[in-house]
This record gives C-alpha cells, sequence and structure tokens, in this order.
C-alpha cells in the first residue's frame, strides 16, 4: 500500500468478507483504501482475475451511479495489480444510525429520499446488490451517499430490482425493526416517485414474490 501516505493515523476500520477497509490519509485528505483480500480457497489465477474485474467495476459504478443522480465518493486511485481502490472519506453518519435517532417525520424524509435514489439507480440500469442502512452515509451538508457497490452490477431485470429493495426492506426489518414498516413505505413512496407507479408496482410484486419464493423454501427445510 505504498500509495498510501505513512501516518500513525492509518487504521483498520473494517475488515469484511471480500475486503478491508482502511482510514487514512492521500495527499493531505482523508481517504478510504479499499483493499480486496485474496481468497485461498480458489485458484490463484482465478483469484486474481475476480479481485482486478471487482476493482475496475467498483468505480465505473460509482461514476455511473453519479451521472444518474446519486452522490457517490470521489474515486482518488486505482491500483488493479494490488485489487486497491483510494477513494473520498465521506463524513457523517451511517443511516442505521441517524434512523434510530431521527423524529418520525425526519426518518420518514430520509427514507423517502433513499427511495429517490435507488430508483435513479434503477432507471439507469444500475443495480448496487448490497443495500442496506450500513452502506448509505449522510454528510453535514445534507448530501446522502451511497458507499460499497462492490456487489452491484449493470441489470435492466425486474427481478434483479425486486432483490436490491428486498435486501433494503430485510435490513430494516432486522435493524429498525421498532418502525421498519413506515420507513420501507417511504422508501417505495419517493421510488414510486422517480420511476413511475406502473414501475414501482412491479417491483413491488416482484418483491413479494421473492418473499413467498423464501418462505416456501424455509417450509421445505421443516
Amino acid at each position: 500500500m505504498d500509495t498510501i501516505d505513512k501516518t500513525p493515523k492509518t487504521r483498520l476500520i473494517k475488515k469484511g468478507a471480500e475486503a478491508s477497509l482502511f482510514l487514512s490519509e492521500w495527499h493531505n485528505r482523508r481517504a478510504i483504501i479499499k483493499v480486496r483480500i485474496p481468497k485461498s480457497y480458489r485458484p490463484a489465477a482465478l483469484d486474481m482475475q475476480i479481485r482486478s474485474y471487482r476493482t475496475v467495476h467498483e468505480p465505473q459504478l460509482m461514476h455511473e451511479a453519479k451521472t444518474a443522480g446519486v452522490a457517490t465518493p470521489l474515486i482518488y486511485m486505482v491500483k488493479v495489480p494490488e485489487s486497491t481502490i483510494i477513494m473520498q472519506y465521506i463524513e457523517g453518519p451511517q443511516m442505521k444510525t441517524l434512523l434510530n435517532s431521527a423524529s418520525k417525520q425526519h426518518r420518514r424524509s430520509l427514507c423517502t429520499e433513499i427511495g429517490r435514489n435507488v430508483a435513479r439507480l434503477h432507471k439507469d440500469g444500475l443495480i448496487h446488490g448490497d443495500l442496506t442502512t450500513s452502506n448509505i452515509i449522510q454528510a453535514p451538508d445534507g448530501t446522502i451517499y451511497f458507499v460499497d457497490f462492490g456487489l452491484g452490477e449493470k441489470n435492466m431485470e425486474l427481478e434483479a430490482q425486486g432483490v436490491d429493495l428486498h435486501l433494503l426492506k430485510r435490513a430494516l426489518q432486522s435493524t429498525h425493526f421498532g418502525f421498519w414498516e413506515e420507513c420501507f413505505q417511504a422508501v417505495m413512496s419517493g421510488y414510486s416517485a422517480v420511476i413511475g407507479e406502473v414501475q414501482a408496482e412491479k417491483v413491488y410484486e416482484k418483491i413479494s414474490e421473492i418473499e413467498r419464493r423464501g418462505r416456501y423454501v424455509e417450509e421445505r427445510k421443516q
């Protein structure tokens, strides 16, 4: 990681299944360094191919998200041989924390804007792939940023859009169980306002179908 300024402030802030995140400095700016971790269970050549592809693909998706009108961190540098992305550090609380402390009215406003942003992605054929309230941050100026497009893809299919929003619904149910319904209703309200009522209804029906499939699988296991 020779591109990271050598400073005591560099520290690991998250170690995930796919990558480690470091908070550091890059040319006197606070930055996030995302390093994809080699997987020993994969053949070395295949592992490098997968990590290289995702290292290139994620910044591309983030750029396209910006074009669609969704705020994402600036990309400072991509080092494919090291499977490393250096990007802007976004100050501010994760939506996971913010929703738990916000008033009912503020929660609804935040979730409506989240829904609008998801619709902007979907209208342009972008799937986030890991829509949770941990991957959405509100900056001090009020801008809502979507982060971590590592599992994202280009896909216009209804199934992919339904899965994207189903994951967000599950995240709300598990992390914000006391008020998840009002939050998801606000998300879908904002989503519908941008993508249109007809398409929003199709996606909502797909979410219900995905849930029915999940229940069927669980029942078969019993």
